[in-house]
């Protein structure tokens, strides 16, 4: 039965507590706590083999935790579970489309799984098709679409019964950067019209900036969690680089109204400053010395990272990541 209700805004959309997931004695998911608003885009970044495609199976019912709690569209996971099932969408890392079949039959066939009202089915189909760029496609069969494409239907196919809370697990992985560009301005314009939560996956840094909140996860252990900006923040200051036409007075200056330390660099005048975005106005108005360039550099999540785990998400993935993976296959091959 298709379910258009929008989740109470004052009650969480998903609520994890102490969730736990082992494998043997090989802990994938390690006691985690968090909770993600109704309306909001909340990330999961981290490595592959990090935990985040495990706590994904868990709050899609997929996969029954070994502890700890989680509620998702008001259910909880293990007693409701097919509660659950019908107020989520879910688009996997891996395409699970019938390529035989048309975008539109593929279509179809979710919403009749989901029971969706049979008066309901043709336009919400329009309506989720257009908003992906397919509805002109929707007679083709799946084969002949692109990659990103294909990412694009299996979005639309998950928004089919109108979920209160779509899961995307890495949805643009194995994608070009101009597809994955084309991915992001669909799910922007799916938030702005779908009263809907989105949780998403991602080993990319640039995607989570997308989110409004991001959860960094490594070695199955969430280790900061806040806004793209706050996280950003929480690194360091921003380093500004002046060119200048006498850089020894305008370090003097720098000294003299605002306390800051400055050295002198390849040409530049270099200095580091909190939100110094906002402070380049000032700069020009107060410094006295004209300036010929000006560069800021924030705090990437790249830094981020790196402050937060002690290695980039590059070297974790080679390190990190693979042994996980093979701990897991270790573990189901014991089984």
């Amino acid at each position: 039965m298709s379910d258009t209700e929008s989740l109470d805004p004052d009650l969480p959309a998903v609520e994890v507590r102490g969730l736990i997931k082992t494998y043997d004695e090989f802990d994938a998911v390690s006691g985690i706590d968090f909770e993600v608003q109704a309306g909001e885009v909340f990330g999961f970044l981290g490595p592959n083999g990090a935990g985040k495609s495990t706590t994904i199976n868990m709050l899609c019912t997929l996969t029954r935790p070994s502890g700890g709690s989680a509620r998702v569209a008001g259910h909880d996971i293990v007693s409701e579970r097919d509660d659950v099932r019908r107020h989520i969408g879910l688009v996997f890392q891996d395409p699970t489309l019938d390529g035989y079949l048309s975008g539109e039959q593929n279509l179809r066939m979710h919403a009749e799984l989901y029971g969706v009202q049979k008066d309901l089915v043709d336009p919400r189909m329009e309506q989720v098709m257009r908003m992906v760029g397919l509805w002109d496609r929707k007679d083709q069969q799946v084969q002949t679409y692109s990659g990103g494409m294909r990412r694009r239907l299996e979005i639309a196919r998950g928004l089919m019964h109108s979920p209160r809370v779509l899961f995307l697990d890495e949805p643009t992985v194995g994608l070009d950067p101009q597809t994955r560009a084309s991915i992001w301005g669909y799910i922007a314009e799916l938030k702005a019209r779908e009263e809907i939560t989105i949780f998403m996956t991602t080993h990319y840094m640039d995607e989570a900036e997308f989110c409004d909140r991001i959860a960094i996860i490594d070695g199955g252990q969430i280790v900061a969690i806040d806004t793209p900006d706050a996280l950003k923040e929480s690194v360091g200051k921003d380093t500004i680089r002046i060119q200048t036409d006498d850089d020894q007075l305008a370090m003097q200056r720098l000294t003299e109204l605002y306390e800051i330390e400055s050295t002198i660099s390849e040409g530049h005048v270099t200095f580091g400053i909190a939100s110094g975005e906002q402070f380049v106005p000032r700069l020009f108005a107060e410094l006295n010395v004209p300036i010929k360039s000006v560069n800021v550099n924030r705090p990437t999540l790249d830094d981020v990272f790196m402050k937060y785990t002690g290695s980039s998400i590059r070297d974790a993935e080679q390190a990190g990541g693979s042994e996980t993976s093979r701990a897991v296959m270790r573990a189901f091959a014991g089984r």
